[in-house]
């Protein structure tokens, strides 16, 4: 198991270098975020020609992981069409002074993010590979419930807002109805859950320490560059946010609630 995963590691890291080589062209970071979909799902594919787990939870996790893959990277191809470098590279290139983030970022942005790749690849690695004695069973169908919720959740949401943008009228409003009524972040709800799902379906193979893999997708959703980062974004941008966080949960559906002083 650990030369497989350590063979994944080797195959994001050419990966993550081909990519770059991409985004020092264009002159565009933000290519990073469309492709980490692609490759999640290409080192999976790598872990399901590898493995010898149980047949059918291998074919399962494979398709699940190439659904949700494609479907992410598909969206957000179609949303950064045509859209100028993402504002958190910008702010990065003027950091480390312009001309020298070209190299920079090889390692602030895609090694890193090629590493985290792989930390969260473990129970996508388990789930492929170990043990085939552990066939496919009720926790399986378990993580496979979750995981449909929260690809469902994700799916949605990124739905509702891609919808709610494209229309002029909404220019400088925030979105709060539909899903986003009941949490300002669906999309990163969901996909903590569609992770979830996995990290089960790892423990089902025979194998827990995996699940640190979900664990740490869920930390850096709510702490690091998902919900932390981009409330305090919007906290910049649009002074009506700070009334939205008032009234909608921040991560976990909930009822709204009435704004402070209403």
């Amino acid at each position: 198991m650990w030369e497989i995963y350590l063979g994944g590691l080797g195959l994001i890291v050419v990966f993550m270098t081909i990519l770059w080589i991409g985004s020092v062209i264009l002159r565009n970071v933000s290519i990073v975020d469309a492709f980490w979909g692609l490759g999640l799902a290409g080192v999976t594919i790598y872990y399901f020609l590898m493995g010898e787990g149980d047949p059918f939870r291998k074919a399962l996790v494979l398709a699940m992981i190439l659904l949700w893959g494609l479907r992410l990277s598909v969206y957000l191809f179609i949303r950064n069409a045509g859209k100028s470098e993402d504002i958190r590279y910008q702010n990065f290139r003027k950091k480390y002074g312009g001309k020298n983030y070209w190299w920079i970022s090889y390692f602030q942005t895609f090694l890193l993010q090629g590493t985290v790749m792989w930390m969260v690849s473990a129970p996508l690695l388990a789930a492929q590979t170990y043990e085939e004695s552990y066939l496919f069973g009720v926790l399986d169908l378990v993580g496979l419930g979750i995981w449909i919720v929260g690809f469902l959740f994700e799916s949605l949401g990124d739905a509702q807002l891609f919808n709610f943008k494209r229309n002029p009228e909404n220019k400088g409003k925030i979105l709060q109805t539909g899903l986003w009524k009941y949490t300002r972040h669906p999309n990163y709800f969901g996909e903590s859950l569609i992770w979830f799902g996995f990290g089960v379906m790892s423990i089902s193979s025979g194998l827990v320490w995996p699940i640190v893999g979900t664990v740490i997708m869920v930390f850096i959703l709510i702490r690091v560059s998902g919900v932390r980062m981009l409330d305090a974004v919007m906290l910049q941008s649009n002074p009506n946010y700070n009334l939205y966080i008032q009234r909608t949960s921040g991560f976990i559906p909930w009822k709204p609630k009435n704004p402070v002083g209403k």
